[in-house]
């Protein structure tokens, strides 16, 4: 048993797809089933389900999953010891962020490290914040920078880069552009252009509405903010976005906070632990990127 086997095993389990397990361990399909079943023949048992178009895995993959992400964790932690000792970091940091959320100072940290680490290997995907956060929680992500409601999300650390009320973005000429107070039961009054469900931005506006008991209209979704300001100036919809977001698009829409929507929305770093000596390097980084300060 090989731990390349158990890396192609854990990735097959994950993605539940044989070519997409492949091209996440950068080998050929065919390597990756040969792989597989040398491993199940050293096992004595068949670890995948092969007969529908989703690979499940069967009752002894489920049993082997666990020990399989133990025993690569424990070749990762030995490798990370030796390097603590010898002052090398080697290995790979995963990082997520949320889909349409350019955050430059993220960009600036990871290049900071790449310059003080070249042998770690910096890999970075794009998804909504909530499976970013199960991802991070399953192991399956060093670091995501997610949007929230939550101050923290159960079973994580976090570090808050933006906390800001929600407000309402239209274009001139729309009935909410003269008002100077606008509530929540105005903003739904009309169709409203939002982010998906799955962003935190959205959470916090579904949890008001529920809180009130109000029901939105939300026609249009766009998981990038200025796509969201673009449709709301062609006066698609009523624009609800972060007071930054919104601050972006000043010469076209008028924006005024949701008075009665007091919970912020959070951008935010969050891990589940920094055993990892790259993460912790990066973490630094983070702090300097976005002028936040340490905690020490």
């Amino acid at each position: 048993m090989e731990l390349r086997q158990l890396e192609y095993f854990v990735a097959v389990a994950e993605e539940r797809n044989f070519t997409r397990a492949a091209e996440r361990v950068h080998i050929s399909q065919s390597g990756v089933s040969a792989q597989i079943r040398q491993l199940e023949r050293e096992l004595g048992a068949e670890l995948f389900d092969r007969s529908t178009r989703a690979v499940t895995l069967t009752v002894a993959g489920e049993a082997a999953l666990g020990p399989a992400r133990a025993a690569l964790a424990a070749a990762e932690a030995v490798g990370q010891a030796v390097g603590e000792v010898t002052g090398l970091i080697r290995g790979r940091l995963t990082v997520g962020m949320v889909t349409g959320c350019t955050v430059t100072p993220l960009f600036d940290a990871l290049a900071a490290f790449h310059r003080e680490r070249p042998g770690v290997e910096i890999a970075l995907a794009e998804d909504n914040s909530e499976r970013l956060v199960e991802a991070v929680r399953a192991g399956g992500l060093d670091l995501a920078l997610v949007g929230t409601a939550d101050a923290v999300p159960d079973g994580l650390d976090r570090l808050t880069i933006v906390s800001e009320r929600l407000v309402a973005a239209v274009p001139a000429g729309h009935p909410l552009a003269g008002r100077r107070r606008i509530t929540l039961d105005d903003v739904v009054a009309h169709p409203v252009v939002c982010m998906p469900v799955g962003t935190g931005l959205r959470t916090v506006f579904d949890r008001a509405c529920a809180a009130r008991g109000v029901r939105a209209s939300i026609p249009l979704e766009a998981g990038a903010a200025d796509a969201v300001a673009g449709l709301a100036v062609r006066g698609l919809g009523v624009a609800v976005l972060s007071e930054s977001m919104a601050a972006g698009h000043a010469e076209r829409l008028t924006a005024r906070t949701i008075v009665d929507v007091e919970a912020p929305a959070l951008l935010a770093l969050v891990w589940r632990s920094a055993h990892n000596p790259a993460l912790r390097e990066v973490l630094v980084h983070c702090r300097e990127a976005f002028d936040l300060p340490d905690p020490a």
